[in-house]
């Protein structure tokens, strides 16, 4: 893992909204990835940068300092043009910018105990929502505008969400979705469904966003974790699995609409490269997958179910899963589940982050 010193070191990491491209944050610049191919798009060495925030494949990116440099404060925000190399429009805020969530309708800037909201088209500032204490700047956006909600802690020391409509400019609902305050939050692509998880990160809960009601809860384990990503694969309706990655260096995957198993057991299925593969009660875990305590953040791509049982081995689901390490790597695996219920993970690519270089391919 880069020491706290280096350059190269990951400050942040973010999938643009259509999981076409990734964005890294580092101590000297921020890079562009397209995920496709692993082809460095651009890279701007400029000091260091906390967010990283795409609109879609296009050219502009929302930048924030991380206060290393007096020209990169953490409580301004530059909207920038890639093409161009230029700030199209600066905003400074009174206090640090902790994240920022942006689509084709709206941008939204949060701070610690607010939050704005602007139209992405003119700039216009549309509203200022006062939140409690958010120190992590934890929230979800969905990009979809049938859908347009943000999700961000309604509590302190409780694990509710609240859910709020940026069109509308209204809350929508709350959740009390766990006893211990929230650790991490998701959108299915569609808007419909919410994950959440605590800061015990034991219990991993779904919800339907339109009348805030449960529709799964997964247990993760039984002893604490930090839960550092959640992701749902894609879908137009309810997706077939849900992604967590944990402190403990494994990721998980999570049935939702497909069936991973026919019966409950804790059996092994042998090593996969570095990691194994277990079976538990209710869903399918990776470990290994990156080394213990290194931050994460990892999407479901893509997924293909298949409905051929010619061969003597057919395969059921097969999921592309995308990973971006803070140690500095990007990997991407085939996560296959056979029609006996078993599961395989397969390493299909990994490059270090450090050394990409701009229009050279990774892959």
């Amino acid at each position: 893992m880069a020491g706290q010193s280096s350059p190269h070191r990951i400050l942040c990491a973010s999938f643009n909204q259509d999981n076409s491209c990734f964005a890294v944050g580092t101590g000297d610049g921020f890079k562009i990835f397209d995920l496709n191919t692993g082809q460095m798009l651009h890279e701007q060495v400029a000091g260091a940068f906390s967010i990283v925030e795409m609109l879609f494949k296009s050219s502009l990116v929302c930048i924030v300092g991380a206060g290393e440099q007096p020209s990169l404060s953490p409580r301004r925000l530059s909207l920038f043009d890639t093409k161009k190399g230029t700030a199209l429009r600066e905003m400074n805020f009174l206090t640090s910018i902790l994240a920022v969530r942006v689509n084709k309708q709206r941008l939204i800037i949060v701070l610690q105990e607010k939050i704005y909201i602007y139209d992405t088209n003119n700039g216009e500032i549309l509203h200022i929502l006062n939140t409690v204490p958010n120190v992590k700047g934890l929230c979800a956006f969905s990009a979809n505008m049938d859908n347009p909600y943000l999700a961000l802690p309604a509590s302190t020391t409780a694990g509710s969400v609240l859910v709020y409509n940026v069109m509308d400019l209204q809350s929508h609902c709350e959740i009390d979705a766990h006893r211990s305050p929230l650790a991490a939050l998701a959108f299915s692509p569609n808007g419909m469904y919410i994950a959440t998880a605590s800061e015990q990160g034991t219990i991993v809960r779904v919800y339907l966003v339109s009348d805030a009601t449960e529709s799964h809860s997964f247990r993760r384990g039984t002893c604490a974790s930090t839960i550092y990503s959640l992701s749902f694969g894609p879908s137009v309706d309810l997706p077939d699995i849900l992604l967590a990655t944990s402190s403990s260096g494994s990721v998980h995957i999570f049935s939702l609409g497909f069936v991973l198993k026919e019966r409950k057991s804790k059996s092994f299925f042998g090593s996969i490269m570095s990691g194994s593969v277990s079976d538990t009660s209710d869903h399918l875990v990776y470990h290994n997958a990156f080394a213990a305590g290194v931050r994460s953040d990892a999407i479901v791509q893509k997924i293909e179910r298949i409905s051929d049982t010619s061969s003597s081995n057919p395969v059921a689901l097969r999921a592309t899963v995308s990973m971006i390490t803070f140690n500095g790597y990007f990997q991407e695996y085939c996560f296959s589940i056979n029609h006996k219920h078993e599961p395989t993970w397969t390493l299909e690519r990994q490059f270090n982050l450090s050394t990409a270089v701009v229009g050279q391919s990774s892959s």
